[in-house]
């Protein structure tokens, strides 16, 4: 890469740590890039994938306060969202990129609507349903498997995944759920990250810049993040969601 390169990789890095901290979908900015400066397709997939998980990090590490309180759920989601990561880093690994192409755009569909209707829908299930519903049982785990098998594949919008189901099956208010979703999204990243490391091909030079970039923004994001208020939060997930089915439907 030169110069000019380097800085569209690192700036990319910055705009994809501040999005994923605050909603997801990052990739959507570095994956484009990676590609327009030269790296093929698969590649350019597993350096960003690598790259963003230092940025996840500091994401979380930013959100640390609304992170209070919820060590047990995370320990219990985070193994589901571990196993997830090594089973969509291993499909990135053997399966054609198209292999994924149809029902991506409608998994993030749903999650929207999720998103969208959780005020009333939590509501609902706060009268009929019992305390179940502070540890989310079953169905949350299988989501936050499903979300992390797709973070380990491609990542894009992995974040919107995670909040439209833990928004609908816990009751918590949505800077918690954002704050847990940024712990989730490391773990997926970090273990598909080291999968790749092992057995795949990195470019280096674009990961470092990308890492460099991402654990900026991730502050960045942790500060603009926690001062919007939750309808605006809802609205802006909203739109990078359909953002994120454009990009996908099109690309």
């Amino acid at each position: 890469m030169n110069g000019l390169e380097m800085l569209a990789v690192l700036g990319a890095g910055v705009a994809a740590g501040t999005v994923n901290t605050i909603v997801g979908s990052g990739t959507l900015i570095t994956f484009p890039v990676l590609l327009a400066v030269g790296y093929p397709p698969v590649l350019a997939n597993v350096t960003n994938s690598v790259g963003l998980t230092p940025g996840s990090v500091s994401g979380a590490i930013g959100y640390r306060s609304e992170l209070r309180g919820q060590r047990a759920r995370l320990v219990r989601l985070g193994a589901a969202s571990l196993l997830g990561g090594l089973v969509g880093g291993l499909l990135l690994l053997t399966l054609p990129a198209a292999a994924f192409r149809s029902i991506v755009p409608v998994l993030i569909g749903l999650s929207l609507v999720m998103v969208v209707i959780q005020p009333s829908l939590a509501r609902r299930l706060a009268t009929s349903r019992g305390p179940g519903r502070h540890h989310g049982g079953p169905a949350l785990h299988l989501g936050v498997f499903g979300a992390g098998i797709y973070g380990g594949y491609f990542g894009a919008a992995q974040g919107v995944l995670l909040i439209g189901v833990m928004g609908v099956l816990l009751d918590e208010p949505l800077q918690r759920i954002n704050a847990a979703k940024n712990v989730l999204v490391a773990l997926v990243n970090g273990t598909a990250s080291i999968l790749f490391i092992i057995v795949s091909d990195v470019a280096w030079q674009a990961a470092g810049l990308i890492a460099l970039g991402a654990v900026v923004g991730g502050q960045i994001g942790a500060r603009i993040g926690k001062r919007v208020p939750a309808p605006a939060l809802r609205g802006l997930i909203v739109l990078v969601g359909l953002a994120a089915i454009a990009k996908i439907l099109t690309g």
